[in-house]
């Protein structure tokens, strides 16, 4: 089980026959590797900068940026020099965001993760009542767990709720516990209600790490993943969650099926326009 399953280049193509073997334009190759740079970073950057990042020589990114510069990919600085993505650039990313169903697009990937590492998966949103499973896959293990589509998950008693509580301000956890508590707490949720004391340092560690995990969990003798996927706003949109037994060694946070969780949940993150900053 391996994660070059689950790799995918950042042009969207999947490694594979088609895709890397594929005969290509070497120059268009060596040309979007120069504005790779421009993407992971919140300042303008010198053309050495640049050349330097991806790995050609200044006078060899220089051909490319002007040709960026005449089609308004990159601007640059008149007064420092340095290059910034330009007006077309965020063209062609609103028409990518325009064409691109994210729901579609991590149904699949759920498939993938299910296939790939045999365990339970599920896909939440966050709907009326809080985290709602919307997509979910049995795994190989034959397990009860008491979930299924739309299944609502407590907000401080999942690995899934805790994975939305992280990326929400302190007023709005503490509302939706309130929520949990007060007048629906009739409604079915998977999970005991804690209170807000009891998981800021949970939340400070997924803030960090970008997964979830808790302890003990809702159903015994179960564990659960659980990792965010962000948009570009840095708003969690969805939560993908491996489920299965603990005694299963892939249920380990250094597992084969964690990586291919955390790799799952970056390219989703990535395909809705989240970046890491420098």
């Amino acid at each position: 089980m391996k994660m070059g399953a689950m790799k995918q280049g950042k042009n969207g193509a999947k490694d594979g026959a088609q895709g890397k073997d594929a005969r290509g334009i070497q120059s268009v190759e060596v040309g979007l590797g120069i504005l790779f740079p421009l993407l992971s970073v919140s300042e303008p950057l010198k053309l050495r900068e640049i050349a330097d990042r991806a790995g050609v020589s200044p006078a060899q990114a220089h051909t490319y940026l002007v040709s960026y510069r005449r089609m308004g990919l990159v601007d640059q600085d008149e007064a420092t020099g340095r290059y910034r993505l330009g007006n077309m650039a965020l063209d062609l990313a609103v028409a990518r965001m325009r064409s691109f169903d994210p729901l579609e697009a991590a149904g699949r990937m759920v498939e993938a993760l299910r296939d790939l590492t045999g365990l339970t998966v599920s896909l939440s949103v966050f709907g009326g009542f809080g985290p709602t499973v919307v997509v979910m896959r049995d795994g190989l293990e034959h397990v009860y767990i008491n979930t299924r589509v739309g299944t609502v998950y407590s907000i401080s008693g999942t690995a899934t709720g805790l994975a939305f509580a992280a990326s929400m301000t302190e007023p709005d956890v503490k509302a939706a516990i309130a929520l949990e508590r007060g007048k629906h707490e009739a409604y079915r949720r998977v999970g005991v209600v804690r209170s807000w004391d009891t998981i800021q340092s949970e939340l400070e560690f997924i803030r960090k790490h970008r997964f979830a995990t808790i302890s003990p969990n809702p159903v015994a003798g179960m564990s659960a993943i659980a990792s965010p996927v962000i948009d570009h706003a840095g708003q969690v949109r969805m939560v993908i969650t491996l489920i299965g037994t603990a005694s299963n060694p892939l249920m380990k946070t250094d597992s084969s099926a964690w990586e291919a969780l955390m790799a799952a949940t970056a390219r989703m993150s990535f395909e809705l326009g989240h970046m890491e900053r420098e």
